[in-house]
Order: C-alpha cells, then structure tokens, then sequence
C-alpha cells in the first residue's frame, strides 16, 4: 500500500472513531432520558458508563489493522456496559461498526466464528441480574442479534462484491495479456515466416548451383545474407513498435511493397506490383494489416507455389483499401496453420478491423488468389446514422 493511500486510510478510520466518539458522548445522554421516560432504565450513566462508551469508540482507530482483537475489546466493552444496566445506546453502534469491519476484511469462516462468538458475550446481559432473574432482560436478545447480525450482512455482502470486482478485473487483465501475446506471436511469425522462406529458397538456389556454378553460388549466399539482414531489421522495428504501443516508430506499410517485391525477386520469385486509384494515407492498424497481408500471401507463394509468378494490386477507394494477390503456381494455401499464424492469421487481422479477406484456387485451378478488403473510415454510428 503507498504512503498515501496509508494516509487516507488512517484519516478515513480516525474520523470514524471521532465520530463514533462525538454520538457516544452526546447520544447516550438522550438514549438514557427517553429509556428512563419509559421506564426501561435499570442504571443511570456515570463517570463508569461514560469511560466504556467512549473506550469502544477509541478502540475502533485499529479496527482495520487489528479487526479480530479490537473486536474482542469492543466487545467487551460493550458487553460490561449491558450487564452493570447502563441504557441501550450509542456504543452499539462502535460494536456494529467492529462487526462489519470483520465481515468485510476476514474470510467468511473466521467472520463467521468471531460475531457468533461476539453475540454470545453481547448476550449475557439479558441473564442479569442474576439475583432477580425475574427482573432479567431478555428481551435484550433481538436487539444484541440485530447489531449483529445486520452489519455483518452489509459486510459480506460489500466483501464479496469487491471480490468479484477483482476476479473481473484479473480475468480482462489475463484477456490482454493473452491477446498481447498472440499479437507478438502474429508479428513475429509475419516477419520471420517470410524472412525464412525466402533464405530457404535461396539457400537450395546455392547447393544446386555449388558444384558447377560457384559463382552464382556465391551470388545467391549473398542475397541470403541481404535477405537475412532485412529480415532482422524488420523484426527489430515490429518489436519496438509492439514495445511503444504508439505510432512513433515507423512500422511496415503498403509503402514498402517495392521493397518486398525486390527481396521476394532476389529469392526466386517474380512479383508484379500494380496500384489503382490514388494512394492516400491509411489509418496505421489498416496499413499495417494490409502489408501483412500481401506478406503472408508471397510468403506462402514462395513455400507452397513451386516455379511461380505472382501479381500484387493494391486498390484505393474513398471508403476503403483493395490488396489482391494471386500466383501462377500449383495452388493450396499449405498446410492449416496454428491460430493465428498464416491464413486464419489474416483473416483475424482483416476482421479486427472490420474488413473481409477471401481466399481459394483462381478460376480454372490455375493457382491461388486471396482477396482482402479493409475499410479506411470506421463504421457510422447511431447518431450518424440519424438515430
């Protein structure tokens, strides 16, 4: 707990107990003249009665770093000043507050064991005096049961709902941190899958050509070590992005795709790049997605494809951004991936942000084609819409 939280605390408990001090010493005075109006009193207040009250009031300062102890004193207290006969009063209310201090600080259990044990004590005044058991009050019972039993309700009742409080803020807390791991896993995956499949490609390049081409060998482990650079620094970069959860550090884009193209070229694989419409800046969630996308479709051309071509086209409308990908390979998407991971990856990112991906063999069986569509406004709201 931090000083100042500790501070509050103490200052919430100490004008509690002035409180309780201030009704304590005044209240019981007019609690003693109407009990005596009705001939209910057996004990006029004295120096005595005054000193318990206001002894039960002052012992509530600890009932929250002590609530089992100070309940034991307070009850005592109060439990003397009921069986000398001084009048029901204030001090019942020092003991009510012990009571739900107890039900709301302790375990239902040990709440329960230390108010049954508190109501006992509280109820022996009703056998006195025991020289005139005819004069005894038990109808003092259902007021001690009240004092007890109503504030350790409210306390249950308020501890287990701050429980609840906690478990849901416990459960949406592991919610994001689940979700913030399967987004570094979708980045990371995004960016080392691609990464890797293009060294791997250009690695069986350099074994086929070693032996009768060293050359050209040299060549393409050269572009492995181009390819791997670009590979790091693009994980660099995801992994500062992910780290700031702003916008400041500069994440992959449509506008990178030339880029992609060439390393993609370098690796085996020729992309052609086609852009319709004006290109306009994207919200970065939607440019990011949209890369990602395009990534992950060349990505899986160059594992699953064979000898392929592949065509990128990139649309921009006023209410949204087009990204088709196709290829003149084999066909099939590859394996399933885990969630995730490859195409149920995408289709994750594209949904999240409102938009539709659809992928499958081009027409004829000629290849594959993934189609996404993401919007670049977010969607009107009831207000907008005139409601």
């Amino acid at each position: 707990m931090s000083s100042s939280a500790r501070l509050r605390r103490w200052l919430v408990d100490g004008l509690v107990t002035a409180f309780l001090l201030l009704i304590g010493g005044f209240g019981s005075h007019f609690a003693q003249e109407n009990q005596e109006a009705t001939g209910a009193l057996r004990t006029h207040l004295d120096v005595l009665g005054y000193a318990l009250i206001l002894a039960a009031a002052a012992a509530t300062i600890t009932r929250r770093r002590w609530p089992l102890p100070t309940l034991a004193v307070v009850a005592g207290l109060t439990a003397a000043y009921l069986i000398i006969g001084y009048p029901y009063g204030p001090i019942l209310i020092s003991f009510a507050v012990v009571i739900y201090t107890v039900a709301v600080g302790l375990t239902l259990r040990q709440a329960a064991w230390a108010g049954a044990a508190a109501f006992v004590l509280m109820a022996l005044h009703a056998f006195f005096p025991i020289s005139d058991f005819t004069n005894t009050h038990f109808n003092g019972l259902l007021p001690s049961a009240a004092f007890v039993a109503v504030p350790f309700a409210i306390g249950v009742t308020v501890r287990v709902s701050r429980e609840a409080v906690q478990r849901s803020r416990a459960d949406e807390a592991r919610r994001i941190a689940d979700d913030e791991r399967l987004r570094v896993a979708q980045e990371v995956h995004d960016v080392v899958g691609h990464g890797l499949a293009a060294i791997n490609m250009q690695a069986e390049i350099a074994l086929h050509l070693l032996p009768r081409k060293p050359e050209e060998a040299e060549a393409a482990l050269t572009r492995i070590s181009r390819s791997s650079k670009a590979a790091l620094d693009e994980l660099r970069v995801t992994l500062g992005v992910l780290r700031q959860r702003g916008e400041r550090a500069p994440a992959p884009g449509l506008a990178q795709l030339p880029a992609l193209r060439d390393r993609l070229a370098e690796s085996g694989l020729p992309v052609q790049l086609a852009v319709v419409g004006d290109a306009v800046e994207l919200p970065l969630a939607v440019d990011l997605a949209a890369y990602r996308v395009v990534q992950e479709s060349l990505t899986n051309v160059l594992r699953h494809a064979g000898a392929a071509t592949a065509a990128v086209v990139v649309t921009y409308t006023a209410e949204s951004v087009v990204v088709e990908v196709t290829d003149t390979g084999r066909g099939g998407a590859g394996p399933v991936a885990a969630p995730g991971h490859g195409l149920s990856g995408m289709r994750e990112r594209v949904t999240a942000l409102g938009g539709t991906l659809s992928a499958g063999p081009r027409p004829g069986g000629a290849g594959w084609r993934v189609h996404a569509e993401l919007p670049v406004l977010p969607p009107a709201s009831d207000e907008d819409a005139g409601w």
